[in-house]
């Protein structure tokens, strides 16, 4: 069949993407120890490269995959897990959807790859099984209350010692004090409920991301000499922090992002306004004046 100028631009950028994405899966599929959601992965890529020479046989025309994305997905799945980087191809699937459905209005067989494409978002949701997602409960819980407690607590020392290097010493030692009671009631509450997971494990995922967590909220003070600048950093970071993590979450289980970062930024920022004030309450009760 003759295709116009503009269609054919289409049909090449489509064919780019499959390609692109028959790498992507072909490698991750590789490099997995799990033999079922290699199979998984390793199917969806043959149905990719498929997808690639129906597209080829109408354009006539060989097309080099993207190996940017190729090295940015997999390395993603490697750093990040494989869940977060194959649900990232996921919402690339649902955006390749999109263009489908424009080009299945005008190319006999395009439905059946619009069919293949939505078969491919169900399997990939159902597809990843890591321990990392089991334990994220506990990665939640550290981070969330390191957040939540350590923002609070600087804020308060902030006003009330107004030193820098007190601020972050007191702060380390509540921080570091914290994590091993937050990771002590994880391994507690875990085997006390006994839903599978392993109590060691949870208290360690629960205690690195609070202990990570302090160092990051705390670093701004080992850095600058005016407390406030500080405390401006350390909200800064604490938002990033926030952003980063629910971002994370967003991808790798469906989370709302949106409601999510603000949900946690809220709530710092919130506990840490009234920590705030605590401390210029204290530094006016005590007469507390450091120099």
């Amino acid at each position: 069949m003759k295709i116009d100028p503009v269609l054919k631009k289409d049909i090449l950028s489509a064919q780019k993407s499959e390609i692109t994405e028959y790498h992507i899966y072909k490698t991750l599929a590789q490099a997995i120890r799990d033999r079922k959601n290699a199979d998984i992965l390793e199917n969806i890529s043959q149905e990719e490269l498929r997808h690639y020479n129906f597209w080829k046989n109408l354009t006539k025309q060989e097309v080099k995959p993207d190996k940017f994305k190729i090295h940015f997905y997999v390395y993603l799945a490697k750093v990040f897990g494989l869940t977060f980087g194959v649900k990232l191809m996921e919402k690339g699937e649902n955006f390749a959807q999109k263009s489908y459905t424009v080009l299945e209005k005008k190319i006999k067989g395009a439905d059946e790859i619009v069919a293949d494409e939505k078969r491919h978002e169900q399997e990939l949701v159902d597809l990843i099984n890591e321990e990392r997602l089991d334990y994220a409960g506990s990665v939640v819980l550290g981070l969330n209350d390191a957040l939540v407690e350590l923002t609070a607590a600087l804020a308060g020392f902030t006003f009330a010692l107004q030193n820098t290097k007190l601020v972050a010493i007191v702060g380390l030692i509540t921080g570091v004090a914290a994590a091993m009671s937050m990771a002590v009631s994880e391994y507690l509450s875990t085997k006390e409920e006994a839903i599978g997971k392993n109590p060691y494990k949870a208290s360690i995922y629960t205690g690195i991301a609070y202990i990570l967590t302090v160092i990051f909220l705390i670093f701004p003070y080992f850095i600058f000499s005016n407390v406030f600048i500080c405390l401006g950093v350390t909200i800064s970071v604490a938002l990033f922090v926030i952003l980063l993590f629910t971002f994370y979450t967003s991808v790798a289980k469906g989370f709302s992002l949106k409601k999510r970062f603000w949900e946690m930024a809220t709530l710092s920022l919130s506990i840490a306004g009234i920590n705030f004030f605590i401390g210029i309450i204290i530094r006016k009760i005590f007469g507390i004046d450091i120099g």
